[in-house]
């Protein structure tokens, strides 16, 4: 910036660096805050898009094909897959779940899930001993989800399960219920 003085003679002003600018100091604490702000808002993302999907997207419960009736054997336990009603796009392979099967009788169906009721762990059906054994903490069950021994506080949760033109359908949702 220049000026003119009374004669003639140009003469340079400077701005006060002192109150343009701050501190190195200063400028390093805001930085630091404003990435903080920045990082703690990342971070807070999923969570709250959680508690938002939680909230305002509806679980009524569904019915989920599981396979035809042929395919299980009258006394034998089967596992099955099917595919989450509520996949999300974003889930991938975890919204493939698994349930195990039993046909009782000709018309008669029980559905478990297949996660230990300790600790979520998967179970596995050993078919010559007719139990469901969890691999983490010696959970077994009996082939009716009945508690045989470990350490499971109840028993494997059931799935409804209903028969609809020749399909096997289980009901997945929000509510499961207790054998």
């Amino acid at each position: 910036m220049t000026n003119c003085n009374g004669q003639g003679e140009e003469v340079k002003i400077l701005p006060d660096w002192k109150k343009v600018l701050v501190s190195r100091e200063e400028f390093l604490k805001a930085l630091g805050f404003g990435l903080s702000g920045v990082i703690a808002l990342f971070a807070t993302i999923p969570g709250v898009a959680f508690i938002l999907n939680y909230l305002f997207v509806p679980k009524d419960p569904k019915w989920v094909n599981v396979g035809v009736i042929e395919k299980f054997k009258q006394g034998e336990t089967a596992l099955v897959g099917f595919h989450d009603p509520y996949i999300l796009p974003w889930d991938g392979v975890s919204g493939h779940r698994s349930a195990w099967v039993r046909r009782n009788s000709d018309e008669d169906f029980t559905a478990f899930a297949v996660n230990c009721t300790h600790l979520g762990c998967p179970v596995r059906w050993k078919s010559d001993a007719q139990l469901f054994m969890c691999p983490c903490h010696g959970g077994v069950y009996y082939k009716d989800g009945e508690v045989a021994g470990g350490p499971p506080p109840r028993p494997l949760h059931r799935y409804p399960v209903r028969l609809v033109k020749g399909d096997v359908q289980i009901q997945v949702g929000m509510v499961l219920e207790e054998s």
